[in-house]
């Protein structure tokens, strides 16, 4: 039983396990043809999802993934669209967020009380993250993990602006209001977001996720691809981010020795009124009768006992 969801640029097929051999979609040379074909499958009804995940799941029944599957390409034409701006081809970005889904159909647990669409779109988004960041170069404008993240934010915020009717936007710079927008939004100095926006302003550089010289980790766009605010999957990362912040640190920090949980709560989650954090290393060392250094490794020993057990939340 084979599914020819086709290959980008070329003819070829990329044949999945879990469909009907009778359906043979165009391939992705022919995108638009391919697209028109996607769009007439048939979608499944909840309850027509629910039978086949569960036939999969209980049975490996390899004709019901292939309908979750069909069902579902739609779904990932519609996502790989919003990565068109990185110059990469579309049916490449279709057939790498087609491995996601079928990555998606074979994990996807009926039981957990979400449709197929909102799960599907984490694995989607994922495997295009992965091409991108494979295949897309810019100059290297940023050079530190910090000021990547900068760079792919205000690259972002940039967009948000070229609907305005201010000139200088159109001329591809900002003005002194924007720049003040773009430092309050993104917690930065205004000479950060002036000095980024005269790297990127003088054409593209080479970016590569390779780790840097200085060390530093690896550090490229798929934090910053597409905007998941509303997205199905948003809420329920949100859903998990609430329980790790309560229940799942609650239980971290009762692992602890008193002076190692008072050294976390003090670094990491203590807020003071005027927005600032709590003590600093030196403030804790002086405290204590020890060391800086001292500190920071009683800090790091925490944060790694509390990992282990923040992963029974994950």
């Amino acid at each position: 039983m084979t599914v020819h969801i086709g290959a980008p640029q070329t003819a070829l097929a990329v044949t999945s396990p879990w469909a009907n051999s009778s359906i043979i979609l165009p391939p992705l040379g022919n995108l638009d043809a391919y697209i028109s074909a996607v769009n007439r499958l048939p979608m499944l009804s909840l309850a027509e999802e629910q039978e086949y995940a569960r036939k999969l799941k209980n049975n490996n029944d390899l004709e019901a993934a292939g309908k979750l599957v069909l069902s579902h390409l739609r779904l990932v034409v519609s996502v790989s669209r919003k990565y068109l701006g990185y110059g990469l081809p579309h049916g490449d970005l279709i057939q790498e967020g087609n491995i996601g889904l079928m990555k998606a159909v074979k994990r996807f647990d009926p039981d957990q009380g979400v449709r197929l669409v909102s799960y599907a779109l984490h694995w989607i988004k994922a495997e295009i993250h992965e091409y991108i960041l494979k295949n897309w170069r810019m100059v290297k404008v940023a050079t530190t993990k910090a000021q990547r993240k900068l760079f792919f934010n205000l690259r972002s915020m940039k967009q948000g602006f070229k609907d305005g009717a201010d000139a200088a936007t159109h001329r591809n710079t900002l003005t002194e209001g924007q720049i003040d927008v773009m430092a309050r939004e993104l917690n930065v100095k205004r000479e950060e977001v002036i000095e980024m926006e005269q790297r990127m302003s003088g054409g593209d550089v080479l970016l590569d996720p390779s780790p840097s010289d200085d060390g530093e980790d690896a550090f490229g766009p798929i934090a910053y691809l597409s905007d998941a605010t509303h997205e199905p999957t948003a809420l329920l990362e949100s859903r998990q981010r609430d329980v790790l912040a309560s229940d799942g640190i609650t239980a971290a920090l009762q692992e602890l020795d008193p002076r190692a949980r008072r050294i976390v709560e003090e670094r990491w989650l203590k807020v003071n009124d005027d927005g600032s954090g709590g003590m600093t290393l030196h403030d804790l060392a002086a405290e204590y009768g020890v060391s800086a250094e001292r500190i920071r490794q009683i800090e790091a020993a925490a944060m790694k006992k509390m990992k282990k057990v923040l992963a029974t939340y994950a």
